[in-house]
């Protein structure tokens, strides 16, 4: 008995010192910026207006400054996905009104991000249900620097009202307006709290921004994102709809089962070139040099986030 601790010792140690030998400090931590100056250059303009796609007769997606907001209305209320800002509220509510809607009874979160999770600090002391994984409700507590990599923004920690009053583990599930709304966890992705959210009567899904369909996804490595996660989320999404599911991205024109199942071969096709050169012990400005993203980038745009934060989350497995 005692040697087969020793044994299982000596092999845990093994393991320890495999996955650390990856583990590295990373580039320095870009510059810190304001929300104002970090709108500016993202070129997000808040005069900008709020627009509406019709999905089904009781779904819509609004699309403004942030992420994309998935809003279903009906006898038992306003549900929306995501809401952006408390400085496009106003436009955010007399969309839902023009719908048909009146206020906003329930709002999920798909992640703790500012862009998607701010109008928090507008919709929780008007009375509206916020709703979140635990993990980003634990997230929304307290301070976080948000590594962009072209810049960084240090989210303060959201007072008590802007807090999700609802949340869940693995999934829930809400019944109103006639059809049942789904919220699932798949673990790490995009943050360590993302849901997609699956709205069963209209056969859509929201999955913010563990799947962006305006370029590369942004893996919040330094607060436990990772691309590993990010391709079994989508993956294990895939599986609990069909290939006639509207599929809501959390930045990006809303699009179909077959740009998800594309977007996971992509990055499966990026993870396993990128594994191979840190197996062989590359550092990532070699890695950069290797192109391991060209067939791709004419479509998906700027790769220097994506290959900073994915390399990142790859070299620190189980080290954060």
């Amino acid at each position: 008995m005692k040697n087969q601790r020793s044994v299982s010792l000596i092999a845990l140690i093994a393991l320890f010192l495999s996955l650390s030998a990856w583990a590295h400090d990373g580039p320095p931590l870009p510059e810190n910026r304001d929300l104002d100056t970090l709108m500016t250059e993202f070129g997000w303009d808040v005069n900008m207006e709020v627009t509406t796609q019709k999905i089904t007769d009781d779904l819509y997606v609004l699309f403004g400054l942030g992420g994309n907001i998935a809003v279903n209305i009906g006898e038992d209320g306003v549900f929306i996905v995501d809401d952006q800002f408390p400085v496009v509220m106003p436009k955010i509510r007399k969309a839902i009104g023009e719908l048909g809607g009146d206020g906003i009874d329930f709002a999920v979160t798909t992640h703790w991000h500012f862009d998607h999770a701010e109008g928090n600090l507008a919709l929780g002391p008007a009375g509206t249900w916020l709703v979140a994984h635990e993990n980003s409700r634990e997230m929304m507590k307290t301070d976080h620097v948000i590594n962009l990599v072209v810049a960084a923004y240090e989210q303060k920690a959201y007072p008590e009202s802007a807090w999700p009053d609802i949340t869940f583990d693995d999934d829930m599930q809400f019944h109103l307006n006639g059809q049942t709304i789904e919220l699932m966890h798949f673990g790490p992705a995009h943050t360590t709290g993302d849901a997609a959210v699956i709205f069963r009567g209209s056969n859509a899904v929201h999955l913010g921004d563990v799947f962006n369909n305006a370029g590369y996804p942004f893996i919040d490595a330094g607060n436990g994102g990772e691309l590993e996660g990010v391709i079994e989320f989508c993956a294990k999404t895939l599986l609990h709809i069909d290939e006639d599911t509207v599929v809501i991205p959390g930045h990006g024109p809303v699009t179909d089962y077959q740009a998800l199942s594309d977007y996971v071969e992509m990055l499966v096709v990026i993870r396993d070139r990128m594994l191979e050169m840190i197996d062989q012990g590359k550092t990532l400005e070699e890695v950069y040099a290797a192109k391991p993203t060209a067939d791709f980038d004419k479509k998906m745009g700027d790769n220097t986030g994506f290959i900073n934060r994915a390399y990142m989350s790859l070299t620190h497995k189980r080290t954060y």
